[in-house]
């Protein structure tokens, strides 16, 4: 079930909240009635970014040992001729 709970049960209510992210499940925190921010466990924070790390490293590790370099029109063009065959 989402857990939505007020931004003063971070303070209030610690050990409650630190026990749902235990579980896996995050903690959807609001302010004046609106979402403000969500509370993730390190193991849940790694497994939504180290995809996203590791592109990156790949991508890094490519630029550096590649001459190549694409314009905008080039790399944008090649996407939009794709996207326009289906």
């Amino acid at each position: 079930m989402i857990q939505i709970r007020p931004v003063s049960d971070l303070r209030n209510k610690f050990t409650e909240i630190e026990s749902t992210v235990r579980e896996g499940q995050p903690v959807y925190l609001t302010k004046n009635g609106y979402g403000s921010m969500v509370v993730l466990s390190l193991e849940m924070y790694s497994k939504l970014t180290d995809p996203i790390e590791m592109a990156l490293d790949k991508a890094d590790y490519a630029a550096e040992h590649d001459s190549r370099r694409m314009t905008h029109d080039e790399i944008f063009g090649g996407i939009r001729e794709k996207l326009n065959a289906k």
